[in-house]
């Protein structure tokens, strides 16, 4: 019997941990079992020659909220094109409402319900036999005789049972690897499927240094913990963080999420001769207006978590993102300008401006008449508007989003935007003026190169020139020393020949 397991990635340099887990899984199985990985930005024709032309006898799709509605569209074609081929779906965004799904979607043969490693080795032993006992299987849900039938689900594993996932198969050099020490999260934000499991299931010390070792002889590029919050417990993180510094291969980055205010002395002290570009922290501050983390079942110390950020920039060696949610309960447009200008103000290297997601099994989804919540119907199930955000303001940030990305996230502009952000009454003034600037005249409307973005943000000085008189030229002058830190010297020799104007 031969099987693929296969997925739609956000991009390519992303790569898919539960095929992984799955593969590794079903090790001993007497089956073929295939991994190939697409994204979803591939020609939809490249994909289905490429499942059509090995006549697989089951293809399982790993689904999220990314990629759900081409993974159905395909496999609905793929059905169609070869009837006795199995469809099987997994992941996050099919796990919730499977008995709807599997109505409307006639061409799925089996959903996985949650953790899927157990389920799955059993379901492709059950599918090789003469006599499958599809009802035996928990986590299973599963069409038979024109009729559907949901399993109870499966218990939660034994996390340390899980074979290493990466050992069997060939090192992708060029993609992130991902990794998780640890499942479940002992914090309950309601916005998070996380929340469901509320405690920790972590490996052993002794087996994340081994899990680690091979990337580390292996040099692989990035190394991304997809552990929820990996600081839990600050003693397993410092003595896994000191093995990492100590086995440094001088080549190898280590992303973590952390929670901003567990980080301590220890790890200060820990850190501060770390090699720069060893770790990179991804911290979700998500808002500052407290009511509003309460009502998500979060809390956090901002002061403690500024403070921390601060000292982590100061030493200069470790990456630092920062993540904001619009769209959350109590939360409307001056509070979030506030939470917005409190987090910019730490100037970490990267601030992402998210949006609320209403996503099946999330606990927010089941609050939506209370918020008076409005989504999109489609995956990713996105915020439109609520009590206390209008469409119009969700727009607005969204503007801003794209602006923060352009300038502040993608690099270059460092000289620029100390200087033009003092321009407005606050930094989110400055950057919604940017904005609604970018927008009205239209250069939204195409892709920019680098270069291009210096010119855009000289002719919208040449526009505040009006009110600030010799102001275009100060922030000429900025643009420039910006431009000769980030483009090599021929691109700025082209740059000067084509001129300050867009072409």
């Amino acid at each position: 019997m031969k099987i693929l397991l296969t997925t739609l990635n956000s991009k390519y340099v992303h790569s898919n941990l539960a095929l992984k887990y799955l593969y590794a899984s079903a090790g001993k199985s007497s089956c073929t079992i295939d991994i190939q990985e697409f994204t979803i930005n591939n020609d939809e024709d490249q994909i289905f020659i490429e499942l059509m032309q090995k006549e697989y006898d089951a293809v399982c799709f790993s689904c999220y909220i990314w990629n759900a509605e081409k993974i159905l569209y395909l496999a609905e074609n793929l059905k169609k094109s070869r009837p006795k081929t199995k469809i099987i779906l997994g992941g996050p965004e099919v796990s919730f409402d499977v008995l709807p799904l599997m109505s409307e979607h006639k061409n799925i043969d089996f959903i996985i319900a949650g953790e899927g490693e157990a389920p799955f080795s059993e379901l492709i032993e059950a599918l090789n036999s003469d006599k499958p006992e599809f009802n035996k299987i928990s986590g299973l849900t599963y069409r038979e005789d024109g009729k559907i039938y949901v399993n109870p689900s499966a218990p939660p594993l034994q996390f340390e049972s899980i074979p290493f996932p990466y050992l069997n198969l060939v090192s992708e050099d060029d993609k992130i690897m991902y990794y998780e020490s640890s499942r479940g999260c002992p914090y309950q934000c309601s916005y998070c499927l996380s929340s469901i499991e509320r405690k920790v299931r972590a490996l052993s010390i002794e087996q994340v240094k081994s899990d680690l070792s091979y990337f580390i002889y292996k040099r692989v590029r990035q190394v991304k913990f997809i552990d929820r919050t990996f600081n839990w417990n600050l003693k397993r993180c410092l003595d896994i963080m000191k093995y990492l510094i100590l086995s440094d291969n001088g080549v190898t980055n280590f992303h973590f999420e952390l929670c901003g205010d567990l980080i301590n002395d220890d790890m200060i002290m820990l850190l501060n001769d770390v090699r720069p570009g060893l770790f990179q922290f991804e911290i979700g501050v998500q808002s500052t207006n407290e009511r509003a983390l309460r009502a998500c079942n979060r809390s956090t110390n901002f002061q403690k978590l500024a403070e921390n950020v601060k000292r982590l920039m100061k030493m200069g060696n470790v990456h630092l993102h920062l993540d904001l949610i619009a769209g959350l309960p109590f939360e409307d447009y001056p509070s979030f300008r506030n939470s917005f200008n409190e987090v910019y103000s730490l100037k970490a290297h990267r601030l992402q401006l998210g949006f609320l997601k209403l996503i099946k099994g999330a606990p927010i989804r089941d609050q939506v008449e209370e918020h008076d919540y409005v989504y999109r119907s489609k995956a990713p199930f996105e915020i439109i508007s609520s009590k206390y955000m209008s469409a119009d303001a969700i727009i607005q940030l969204k503007k801003i989003e794209k602006l923060l990305d352009l300038y502040y996230n993608r690099g270059g502009f460092m000289r620029t935007l100390l200087f033009a952000e003092n321009l407005a009454e606050t930094p989110f003034d400055f950057f919604e003026e940017l904005a609604d600037y970018y927008y009205t005249k239209g250069f939204q409307l195409k892709a920019h190169k680098k270069e291009d973005l210096y010119r855009i943000f000289y002719i919208y000085a040449g526009w505040r020139e009006r009110s600030i008189p010799g102001i275009r030229n100060q922030i000429k002058e900025l643009l420039f020393e910006d431009m000769q830190e980030t483009l090599n010297p021929d691109a700025i020799k082209k740059f000067l020949r084509k001129g300050w104007e867009i072409q």
